[in-house]
């Protein structure tokens, strides 16, 4: 069981990078591959970004490779998302999310059991 809490949510001026953080809880996840989702009104949950449990491997969502980072630190159960350079169409809903499994296994919601109550960015211009 893990809980999660992002935190970082708010306004970020076109052309700044976002800077998101997740605090987890719970004694094993370091063994959860953890995620990024985000969700603009109307739409679908999209994927951004996900991590390996060791930090080793790194997916990101078509939207943001090339200018978007994830990160973990399992010392303070932490993990982290940057996305470089953000654009009105970034603005959502960014929720933090868990898969209790130590393997990637795809970029679909219902993938990942544990959730964050999301965090709400806005862009301004």
């Amino acid at each position: 069981q893990v809980e999660l809490v992002e935190s970082g949510g708010g306004l970020v001026q076109a052309g700044d990078p976002l800077r998101l953080s997740c605090a987890a809880s719970g004694r094993t996840f370091s063994n959860y591959v953890m995620a990024w989702f985000r969700q603009r009104p109307g739409n679908e949950r999209e994927f951004v970004a996900a991590i390996t449990p060791g930090g080793s491997t790194r997916w990101y969502g078509d939207s943001v490779k090339g200018r978007s980072t994830i990160s973990r630190d399992s010392t303070r159960n932490m993990v982290h998302l940057q996305v470089d350079n953000f654009k009105p169409e970034d603005a959502a809903v960014y929720y933090c999310a868990a898969d209790q499994n130590g393997y990637f296994r795809g970029t679909y919601v219902r993938y990942y059991i544990y959730w964050g109550q999301g965090t709400q960015v806005t862009v301004s211009s």
